[in-house]
């Protein structure tokens, strides 16, 4: 191991801070872009709810229709 040279101090070098910088942009990107994700995903969620919620609606109509039918004509 080499031993820190005395009466020099440790420095940053351009280099390093921009690949610092752009590791930390690169993190903030993915979390900005994870956050978005999650919400498409829980939007998605609540739209596939409504969509079956149309669906069931639409079935429940169409029994009632038919057994409305069936009581007309059956006294």
């Amino acid at each position: 191991m080499a031993e820190p040279r005395v009466g020099f101090e440790a420095f940053d070098c351009a280099p390093g801070l921009r690949l610092e910088a752009h590791e930390r942009v690169s993190a903030l990107m993915f979390e900005t872009l994870t956050a978005r994700l999650e919400r498409i995903e829980v939007l998605m969620e609540r739209l596939e709810r409504r969509l079956w919620l149309t669906v069931y609606g639409i079935v429940a109509v169409i029994l009632a229709q038919a057994f409305q039918g069936f009581l007309e004509v059956v006294p």
